[in-house]
């Protein structure tokens, strides 16, 4: 990948690699085709996150040549962006086809120099497709840019959590008692209408709009119990930040 997009930082450890545990067993059935999404989020400085995202289809073994011992990759697509925040304004964009089945593949890659001066927020889904939809890029590449976006936006909660670990950004403050729609709207741009929890028009967002307390996430309660921090201890510490990741 280009030096515009690159970040001085050492590679993910071990520790947060990936694990896929399947909710239901695997079917007992032939194997066709496996594809894999990976996107992950780095901080490339104070103000700035690098996403990478990579899709990769592969075959089965002995599908295509019956006395290959091993998967064939057949497609393998990786995009860098790097995002601003709070704009979320794509700054860098660069593709780069690794496995592909046509020698005119990168042709297109070029073209989605075009996602830089983008917001990678609201309206993007309908941008993407404008600009890369059919004959205008790649399939498999403007579908990884569609799982993309939705890392960005997490990592914005993420990023402000690492701002307030170094005191170099202060943790927005809490809500009002008796918050104004535009208060509601403002703090929760991210997350209104992204998915039937926050409907503006839900129950969710109208609790806020009350000055309700919003339900924790469960994933940081079992942990807290889990480290035996108290909910209350934990959230002091975000200065009101918990639970909007």
């Amino acid at each position: 990948m280009s030096e515009s997009v690159s970040i001085d930082q050492p590679g993910p450890s071990a520790a947060i690699m990936p694990v896929i545990a399947s909710p239901i067993p695997e079917p007992e059935l032939p194997l066709l085709h496996d594809r894999v999404y990976s996107v992950r989020a780095y901080r490339r400085s104070t103000t700035e996150m690098m996403i990478r995202g990579q899709v990769e289809d592969r075959k089965p073994p002995g599908l295509y040549v019956d006395s290959d011992p091993d998967p064939l990759t057949v497609h393998h697509m990786v995009i860098d962006i790097v995002v601003v925040v709070p704009s979320m304004e794509i700054t860098a964009a660069e593709v780069v086809m690794e496995v592909h089945p046509h020698s005119s593949c990168p042709t297109i890659t070029d073209h989605y120099e075009s996602l830089v001066g983008l917001s990678i927020a609201r309206g993007f889904t309908h941008k993407v497709r404008e600009l890369f939809g059919g004959p205008r890029g790649c399939t498999h590449t403007t579908a990884l840019l569609q799982a993309m976006a939705p890392v960005a936006i997490q990592t914005v909660w993420s990023m402000m959590a690492a701002a307030r670990e170094e005191g170099s950004t202060p943790v927005p403050p809490p809500l009002p008692s008796n918050p104004t729609d535009e208060q509601v709207r403002e703090r929760f741009a991210f997350n209104l209408n992204t998915c039937h929890v926050w409907d503006e028009n839900g129950e969710v967002v109208d609790s806020l709009k009350r000055g309700e307390e919003m339900e924790p996430p469960l994933w940081i309660t079992r942990r807290l119990a889990e480290l035996g921090i108290s909910f209350e201890e934990w959230q002091s510490r975000l200065s009101g930040s918990a639970g909007q990741d």
